[in-house]
């Protein structure tokens, strides 16, 4: 199983993925640079990128918020 949860350009030739895979029977989320390769169609995926057990959602989403939190301080958004 494999499903892209959120897709978005990080530059011209180089998307970031955000996706709900599985892995030797582990549900894992996955957040990974895809690449488009020179004369190729579509987007393969690079070494570049983190794969952590879906049992550590809420610790991920607790470091997402307290990022936001951080950079709203900073006023970088």
């Amino acid at each position: 199983m494999q499903k892209v949860v959120k897709a978005f350009a990080k530059n011209k030739f180089q998307e970031i993925r955000v996706s709900v895979t599985e892995y030797q029977g582990n549900d894992l989320i996955d957040i990974r640079t895809w690449t488009l390769p020179q004369g190729a169609e579509e987007y393969s995926p690079t070494g570049k990128g983190v794969s952590i057990n879906v049992k550590l959602y809420s610790e991920l989403k607790e470091a997402v918020l307290a990022l936001e939190n951080e950079l709203k301080e900073a006023k970088l958004i």
